[in-house]
């Protein structure tokens, strides 16, 4: 049996139970990363036919989700791939879009290996996805999180001049704290304080304690 065989008589193993499960079901080809099958749900979510994803190939991932930050997840798909073990499994948080210009809308996913080849290694992965209620407290929550991560990847190089001091410092700014009182729980002087408080902003090339915040925030100082 050819690999061709294995994933035809695969996909139609999944399509008999479609529209059985909540959410959407995905099933791609980790060789030629191209989508081989999308449950019906999903293709009426995306305003698309299976025949449409299969011909994008590999530009079905830029063309419905977002790229910045799929950096956050796509490591942990090669990892599952790397480990090539039918019981292992992922899940993430992935924002998807009917296509490009329209808004993105979050989903929770869920990514284990569905087959391997005649060689052995993986051939096909099968994601369930659930759209997250835009009203629910998780989404919000998640964004802010995503937010985060983002600002952490961008300002790494600009936190890492702080020195230790420097990092105590921003923490007490973040909570808060006047130049006097951070002087008397670190025990030097208001004026040292001072000193480093302006060497912050002038590392970090921001203006105002919120910005402050945000390093404290995204580099879990506070």
């Amino acid at each position: 049996m050819t690999d061709v065989d294995l994933i035809e008589a695969k996909i139609r193993e999944v399509a008999a139970t479609d529209g059985i499960y909540p959410g959407v079901t995905i099933v791609h080809n980790t060789r030629t990363t191209t989508v081989e099958y999308m449950s019906a749900n999903g293709l009426r979510e995306l305003h698309t036919t299976l025949a449409e994803l299969r011909a994008l190939g590999p530009d079905y991932f830029p063309h419905y989700f977002n790229v910045q930050e799929a950096q956050d997840y796509v490591p942990k798909i090669f990892a599952l791939l790397e480990q090539n073990d039918l019981d292992q499994s992922i899940s993430f948080f992935q924002q998807v879009r009917s296509g490009p210009g329209a808004p993105f809308a979050w989903y929770l996913s869920a990514t284990r290996l569905l087959l391997r080849g005649t060689d052995g290694r993986p051939l096909l992965t099968i994601t369930m996805a659930h759209a997250i209620e835009p009203a629910s407290h998780v989404t919000r929550k998640v964004q802010r999180l995503l937010e985060e991560n983002n600002f952490l990847r961008s300002h790494h190089t600009r936190f890492a001049t702080l020195t230790r001091r420097e990092r105590e410092i921003l923490r007490g700014v973040a909570l808060g704290q006047t130049a006097q009182e951070s002087a008397g729980h670190l025990f030097i002087s208001p004026q040292t304080t001072e000193t480093h408080r302006r060497n912050l902003r002038r590392k970090l090339q921001v203006e105002s304690a919120f910005e402050l915040g945000q390093y404290a925030r995204a580099f879990d100082l506070i």
